[in-house]
């Protein structure tokens, strides 16, 4: 076993704990420590949804048995996501049309939450029991599923923010729709990857293994042990994580 397989594992493990806290499955970390270690470029995408699937898997569940998935409000959002994430999925854009844009969005996003994190409590109280429209949330589904089929993520870097923004719901009901939302969209934009092009690597099982570790660990800091505003801020960390990765592989 290659030194490059176990420091991806590790890797992996680090980047699923760290997104699974605020809901996320981790693809955008992923993708970025492949690049970087040099895998082979058919196997990162596939690769990265594979794990978010496990990933967002362990979230979703966790988070739904703790009450914090209501599928009113999941449905507007992956009723156009999923069709719009696998088609997109099977499209190949130059990285520089859409990296720097999206790298921006995020960095500015990371602003805002970090901003807002010291008025979570409060915020959350105001968005509680909030139903989210159809029309926007259909609408913000369609164009986050054509950004997570181009990119090889879950979504969730790109709802998350809203959903805070837009104030439809609390911080941890956020991260539970977010969750959701990722391992729909993961697993229709794998399926259409994997209908086009791409491979997954042998040393895939070990890599599940480690961010199934990552995964209980993250959402059990999710859940139980961060406060809102604790949880805002480790959203804003993986927001410039996603960034970074966006603005150097541009």
């Amino acid at each position: 076993m290659s030194d490059t397989i176990l420091l991806l594992a590790l890797l992996f493990l680090l980047v699923a704990t760290l997104y699974s806290s605020v809901g996320h499955a981790g693809a955008s970390g992923y993708i970025a420590a492949m690049a970087l270690l040099g895998l082979a470029p058919e196997q990162i995408r596939p690769t990265a949804l594979a794990l978010n699937l496990l990933v967002g898997g362990i979230g979703l569940f966790r988070f739904w048995r703790a009450g914090h998935v209501r599928w009113r409000n999941v449905l507007p959002f992956v009723v156009a996501s999923a069709p719009a994430a696998f088609l997109a999925a099977g499209v190949t854009l130059p990285k520089e049309s859409y990296s720097v844009l999206l790298g921006v969005v995020l960095l500015v996003a990371a602003a805002g939450v970090f901003r807002h994190a010291a008025h979570a409590e409060e915020e959350d109280a105001v968005a509680a029991d909030r139903r989210v429209p159809w029309i926007p949330g259909l609408l913000t589904g369609g164009a986050i599923g054509v950004l997570s089929g181009l990119t090889g993520t879950g979504g969730a870097i790109f709802l998350t923010p809203l959903l805070l923004f837009a104030r439809w719901m609390p911080t941890r009901e956020a991260s539970g729709t977010s969750v959701a939302f990722v391992w729909i969209n993961s697993l229709t934009a794998l399926a259409g990857l994997l209908r086009a092009t791409g491979t997954l690597p042998t040393a895939l099982p070990l890599w599940l293994c480690a961010v199934a570790v990552g995964a209980l660990i993250g959402t059990q800091l999710g859940l139980k042990w961060l406060p809102a505003r604790g949880l805002r801020r480790a959203l804003g960390v993986v927001l410039l994580v996603a960034a970074g990765k966006l603005l150097f592989a541009a």
